[in-house]
C-alpha cells in the first residue's frame, strides 16, 4: 500500500475518535428529569386533630349516704361517667358516697348553702323545707313500685318542685330507696299485735314514728351509725328500713326476724344548687336532666330486680321472713294519718291521697 493511502486512513481514524469523545461529553452534560411519583404508592395520612380542651371545666360535688356498691352508688357513678362523656369533659361530677361529706341532713343543708353542688335526699329530709314532701311517706299510701312512680314522676313533682326552687335547688329526677320493712329479735311478725310492745328504732321522721306507734311499738330515735351497736346491746329490739339497707349495712348480723310490711315508701330525689345550674349552658342542663333521669330509672330497675334476691340472701344469712297481710296494718293507720296531717298540713295529706287514688 502506498504511504499516502496509509496516512489518509490514520487521519480518518483520529477524526472519528475525536467525534466520539465530543458526543460522550455532551451526553454527560444532559439533565436527567426527576421520576414522577407512582399513584400506587400510599401517602402518609395526616395526623388526626386532638379534641379541644373545654374552655372551662365545671366540677360538681355529688354527695349521698348509700354504701359503696349499693344500687344508688352504682347509679351515681354511671351518671358521672355519662355526663362527662356527653359534655366532652366540660362537666365532671365527683361522687362522695357513704356520708363522706356529712349526714344526709347536713349534706342537704350544704347543698342549699352552695358548699355541696348536688345531693340525693329523701322526701323525709326535704320535708324540713317543704311539707309537701312529707306526704309521700304516708303509711300504706301506695300499692307497689309502679304506682309510686306514676305519682312521683307526674302530678306530685309538678305540685312540689316549685318549693325546691324557693330553696335555691333544681329538681333533676326521682331515684329510688324503697319500701320499708320491720326487723326484730323477739318474734316473727304476722299481725299488728306482734308489733305491739316491741322497742323499735326509727329515724326522726314523724311519719315513721307515727306508723310504728299506731301499731303499738315503743319508738326510739337512734342515729343510724349507732344502730347495730344498739341492736346488739338490746337497747332496742328492732328497726325498720328498706331491704337494701338491711342487707348492705349488715343489719342481719343483729336481727333474726324480717317482716315484709312495706309500710312506708321513700326515695332519693336528685337535686342540685341553682347557682351551679345557672353556670351551665342549655345543652349541658339538658344533658344533666336526661342522664339524671336515666340513672334514676337504672337504680329503680336494679332495686326491683334485687328485691327477691335480697330476701333470699337475708334468709341465707339466718333471718326468718314473714309476709303479713298489709290491709290489717293499714286499717290501724288513722292515728298516724292524723298526726302526720298536723305536721304536714291536712290539705297536703288530702292532696297526696287524692293523686295516689287517681293514679292507681
Amino acid at each position: 500500500m502506498k504511504l499516502t493511502n496509509i496516512k489518509k486512513i490514520l487521519g480518518l481514524i483520529i477524526v472519528f475518535s475525536l467525534l466520539m469523545t465530543i458526543v460522550g461529553c455532551a451526553k454527560k452534560d444532559e439533565v436527567t428529569p426527576e421520576p414522577t411519583p407512582s399513584t400506587d404508592v400510599e401517602t402518609e395520612e395526616p395526623l388526626a386533630e386532638e379534641p379541644e380542651e373545654p374552655a372551662e371545666v365545671i366540677e360538681i360535688k355529688l354527695a349521698h349516704y348509700a354504701e359503696i356498691g349499693h344500687p344508688a352508688d352504682l347509679a351515681a357513678n354511671e351518671f358521672a361517667l355519662k355526663v362527662e362523656a356527653r359534655t366532652n369533659g366540660a362537666v365532671k361530677i365527683i361522687v362522695y358516697p357513704a356520708n363522706a361529706l356529712g349526714t344526709p341532713d347536713e349534706v342537704l343543708e350544704q347543698n342549699i348553702l352552695g358548699t355541696v353542688d348536688m345531693s340525693l335526699p329523701t322526701q323525709g329530709h326535704l320535708s324540713k323545707y317543704s311539707q309537701k314532701f312529707s306526704t309521700v311517706m304516708l303509711p300504706f299510701a301506695f300499692e307497689d313500685a309502679d304506682h309510686v312512680y306514676r305519682v312521683l314522676d307526674g302530678p306530685f313533682m309538678e305540685w312540689a318542685s316549685p318549693d325546691l326552687e324557693a330553696q335555691g335547688l333544681v329538681f333533676l329526677s326521682n331515684w329510688d330507696w324503697g319500701f320499708r320493712n320491720i326487723t326484730n329479735n323477739k318474734r316473727p311478725i304476722n299481725t299488728p299485735a306482734d308489733v305491739a310492745g316491741l322497742k323499735l328504732r326509727t329515724p326522726p321522721e314523724i311519719q315513721l314514728q307515727a306508723a310504728m306507734e299506731a301499731l303499738g311499738a315503743n319508738v326510739s330515735q337512734i342515729a343510724f351509725s349507732e344502730l347495730i351497736l344498739s341492736l346488739n346491746q338490746g337497747v332496742v329490739d328492732g328497726q325498720e328500713n328498706p331491704l337494701s339497707v338491711i342487707y348492705y349495712n349488715n343489719v342481719f348480723e343483729a336481727q333474726n326476724h324480717l317482716a315484709i310490711t312495706q309500710h312506708v315508701y321513700n326515695s332519693m330525689v336528685n337535686v342540685m344548687s341553682k347557682e351551679v345550674w345557672d353556670r351551665l349552658s342549655e345543652e349541658q342542663q339538658m344533658i344533666l336532666k336526661e342522664e339524671s333521669t336515666n340513672a334514676g330509672n337504672e337504680m329503680r330497675k336494679m332495686m326491683q330486680e334485687q328485691e327477691e334476691d335480697l330476701i333470699g340472701m337475708l334468709e341465707e344469712k339466718g333471718m326468718e321472713v314473714t309476709y303479713p297481710d298489709k290491709t290489717l296494718f293499714k286499717d290501724m293507720m288513722q292515728p298516724a294519718y292524723d298526726r302526720i296531717a298536723e305536721y304536714a298540713g291536712k290539705e297536703n295529706v288530702e292532696y297526696l291521697l287524692k293523686i295516689a287514688e287517681e293514679n292507681k
